[in-house]
């Protein structure tokens, strides 16, 4: 005869313990105690076994005949609950112990040696500034969109390009827990959609107009500074490339300066992208840009940079001093070193605006990814000429009004600390 709640809610402790059946192998242990017990009984391999269930009245009389024919499901299929039992704790455990610093750590462990190392320290700021100090500690699984969303948001406040990134590092943590069974969604690639837009945000400031562009140059050459900054700046935006592959380049990268194709060829170890998938880069050097390096190259004989810093020769220009000259000409805003790639895109593509194949050779002499249709203009290295030509006019477009390269060596010099 089955159990009621009534049966159950009524029965009496004894000296002794014993069972109410409820059938199909489900029934009560009443313990001398008090304690009402749930219990399945059921046969593997010819062995008797016993599943603890749930105490009552925390598992119902209905929770417990749920649990009871689940089981049975199991056991039909040849699995034992008591294993099954067993599996769910120690997943639980595992899913409690998995939380998204973890699983961070891992994912970071696995990808980092893929990346540049400015990239690197990228995620590696925004994981311990940000990501880990907002949800951390909880378990990975445990993690919701609005969660996920609600830390963005705050960024966003910072910066929309950045929150943008993050999340992108974010949503690389879950699938990558994912991977490991240890997560089913990712609620950051669901929140992608309800981030601010970027609008008019410019992570790199930059002029893009040629007359303030022109303005700016006269502009750093009125005031004291470090002669190899000065010159720095100017060869940066003659050659339009990132500033740390300028900082750090070398003076056997100058090749063929008196001959008819002078060029500097920048290593891939300094080039931007994933390991294994850069490639070196090749510069052509306007005539501007040859005159500015065979300077230099005199004036720094025997450094082992281009451009050294101002206090020690043996170490490279420091990776702030280009921006602080910027700064003190009253540009802060307007324009960093980074901009002038912007600067140099953006004018060239508008003089050339109507030539599609000048547009993809300008964003290759940029070092961007080619794109479809143009990857094998980059592989047969051809259009070196017309790379060489737009070199060229850009340089006779920005130099107007400068003055010349030797001149700049005896102006007079800074006193700021900034410039170390």
């Amino acid at each position: 005869m089955k159990l009621t709640d009534t049966a159950v809610r009524k029965a009496q402790k004894a000296e002794r313990p014993y069972k109410l059946a409820d059938g199909g192998g489900l029934h009560l242990l009443v313990t001398p105690a008090g304690g009402k017990l749930w219990r399945y009984r059921y046969e593997v391999k010819g062995a008797e076994k016993t599943l603890a269930i749930g105490a009552y009245p925390a598992v119902s009389l209905a929770d417990a005949r749920k649990a009871r024919d689940a089981a049975r499901e199991g056991v039909a299929a040849g699995l034992d609950p008591n294993v099954a039992k067993r599996v769910r704790r120690a997943d639980a455990v595992a899913e409690a112990s998995a939380t998204f610093a973890v699983v961070a750590e891992r994912w970071y462990a696995a990808k980092s040696p893929l990346w540049s190392a400015s990239h690197a320290r990228d995620v590696r700021r925004n994981l311990d500034g940000d990501v880990i100090p907002a949800f951390g500690k909880v378990p990975v699984k445990a993690i919701t969109a609005r969660m996920v969303l609600a830390l963005l948001r705050e960024v966003e406040d910072r910066s929309r390009h950045q929150a943008r990134k993050m999340r992108q590092q974010i949503s690389g943590v879950f699938v990558h827990a994912i991977a490991e069974d240890l997560a089913e969604t990712d609620p950051a690639a669901i929140i992608a959609p309800a981030l601010m837009p970027l609008g008019e945000e410019r992570h790199h400031p930059a002029l893009t107009s040629l007359g303030e562009f022109r303005a700016m140059l006269q502009k750093v050459d009125s005031i004291p500074a470090f002669p190899l900054t000065r010159l720095a700046l100017r060869l940066l935006a003659l050659t339009a490339v990132r500033t740390a592959e300028l900082r750090l380049a070398r003076p056997e990268e100058f090749v063929d300066l008196d001959g008819p194709e002078p060029r500097w060829i920048i290593p891939k170890e300094r080039m931007k992208g994933r390991v294994g998938k850069r490639r070196s880069h090749e510069v052509p050097l306007a005539p501007q840009a040859v005159e500015l390096v065979k300077v230099v190259l005199a004036f720094t004989r025997g450094c082992p940079w281009l451009f050294p810093g101002a206090k020690q020769a043996s170490a490279s220009l420091s990776p702030t001093a280009m921006n602080a000259m910027l700064i003190r000409a009253g540009y802060e805003g307007r324009q960093t070193p980074h901009g002038m790639r912007s600067s140099f895109s953006t004018i060239m593509n508008e003089r050339h605006a109507g030539n599609e194949q000048d547009r993809a050779i300008i964003d290759l002499m940029l070092a961007h990814k080619p794109k479809t249709g143009v990857e094998a203009v980059y592989n047969r290295a051809s259009y070196k000429a017309r790379r060489r030509e737009l070199a060229c006019e850009w340089a006779d477009l920005i130099s107007e009004g400068l003055m010349p390269v030797a001149d700049v060596l005896r102006l007079p010099r800074s006193r700021v600390a900034t410039e170390k």
